[in-house]
């Protein structure tokens, strides 16, 4: 007894501690694994050591009163003596029996090697390795994820999140830094070698001929080629008109040199003419024989392309030839360099088109979610699997993380850490330990005289 009174501020026959007498020891002085004490922890620390001092005062204050008692039965009084003795006593009995339990989770009581005692320092892996266990199998089940989730309702939430303009503007503008950011980031040098080789892999993979042949056929069987072929007609029939010189100095420079020049220029000049004449029928006739004659020949080519052996090898030549060539590497690159440039402008710019489309979508994406019940279902069930794929996976290394970390703690300041944060609620145990104690005592008393024990 005069030890426990000698040890109010801790515990009846817990040990001093540098560190009650100093609070900046513990932390200061915290081994590798230790937590470090705030000065919240602290403030803990002394509401525990004030309940301590309440729960301790209030068994000095029973076994008072229980000698007091005793004293006046000794005397020779009758009556309430007998009562209030056997309630203080039962009180007392209450106390230690509650403060044995409270010690014994933190520390051995006493300092003697009691069995089942100090159970947080001994058992800590133990139970670190339970609580890991514990919340795998309570809280990373596929079940319980896909409750959650959908308790939650979190494409409800998100969509009426998003169709709020101010979050939608803030979410472009989160995208938009991202995007600068990564795009920053990236080396020029780095990513010019990635596409410039994998354009280069896919397309020496990949035979061109048969989709080149397809494209076509179907160009001109649906009429397309055909503006191209009136821009060609309209553009020959200019140049022949700006350049009929031109054409007639060709004509008579290949005329041999015994015509005479009259001659010539009479030929070239009839040359010209046909040639003018032919320019502006095809430009004029959209059923000319020569258009009939693009298209045959058009469609003919799109054939050889899917069909022709010695066709489709021609064109793989042409092909590893034109990607072998330094100035298509150099395309690539400045085609990079190009985008790049036009993305990271656009995400800076706040009224550019990227950013005022990406707001718009996010928009438009939470309004639809607010009010379409099966994108809400589909975005759900997404976000169920995903979470569901995540804990199933690595569900043995989120258990692991919470056993190893606990495991590295140190012991003894895993004990106090945790003493400092439900110590003072553990306190009440031992008071209501006293009055129920006390209670059941004088209850016992009171039916065993009644009884006539």
């Amino acid at each position: 007894m005069d030890r426990m009174k000698t040890d109010q501020a801790g515990e009846p026959g817990e040990p001093g501690r540098l560190e009650d007498a100093h609070p900046g020891a513990a932390s200061s002085a915290a081994p590798r694994g230790a937590f470090a004490f705030n000065p919240a922890d602290e403030e803990r620390r002394r509401g525990v050591r004030r309940m301590k001092a309440i729960a301790t005062g209030m068994l000095l204050a029973v076994a008072l009163v229980y000698a007091f008692a005793k004293w006046r039965q000794n005397a020779g009084a009758e009556g309430w003596p007998g009562y209030v003795a056997a309630a203080a006593e039962a009180g007392m009995v209450g106390a230690l029996a509650d403060w044995f339990a409270v010690t014994a989770l933190f520390r051995r009581p006493m300092g003697l090697p009691i069995p089942h005692t100090a159970i947080i320092p001994t058992k800590k892996d133990t139970l670190g390795r339970t609580l890991g266990d514990f919340v795998g199998e309570n809280f990373l089940s596929s079940d319980v994820v896909r409750q959650r989730l959908r308790a939650v309702g979190v494409s409800r939430r998100l969509g009426a999140w998003l169709a709020e303009p101010a979050n939608a503007d803030r979410v472009t503008a989160e995208l938009s830094t991202a995007l600068r950011g990564a795009l920053t980031v990236l080396r020029d040098a780095d990513v010019q070698a990635v596409v410039g080789e994998a354009i280069t892999r896919r397309a020496d993979a990949q035979e061109v001929a048969p989709g080149i042949g397809a494209m076509l056929e179907k160009i001109v069987a649906d009429g397309g080629h055909k503006k191209v072929v009136d821009l060609m007609c309209v553009r020959a029939n200019d140049w022949l008109v700006l350049h009929g010189d031109s054409v007639m100095e060709a004509v008579t420079g290949g005329a041999p040199g015994w015509t005479p020049r009259f001659v010539d220029k009479r030929v070239g000049e009839r040359v010209y003419k046909e040639l003018l004449r032919f320019a502006a029928e095809m430009r004029d006739m959209p059923d000319h024989p020569a258009r009939g004659a693009i298209d045959r020949f058009l469609a003919d080519f799109a054939q050889d392309l899917q069909s022709d052996t010695d066709t489709r090898a021609r064109v793989e030549r042409l092909k590893t030839e034109v990607l072998g060539r330094g100035e298509v590497q150099e395309l690539i690159a400045s085609a990079w360099a190009s985008v790049r440039a036009m993305v990271v402008a656009a995400a800076e710019d706040e009224r550019s088109e990227l950013r005022l489309r990406t707001r718009t979508g996010l928009l438009s994406l939470g309004a639809r979610m607010s009010s379409d019940e099966r994108l809400r279902a589909k975005i759900d069930g997404w976000l169920e699997d995903a979470a569901v794929h995540v804990v199933t996976t690595y569900r043995n290394e989120i258990t692991s993380l919470i056993s190893d970390t606990v495991a590295g703690w140190d012991a003894e300041q895993t004990s106090r850490k945790i003493e400092a944060h439900i110590g003072r609620d553990l306190q009440f145990i031992r008071i209501n330990g006293t009055v129920v104690g006390a209670l059941a005592g004088l209850v016992i008393y009171t039916v065993s005289r009644a009884l006539g024990a």
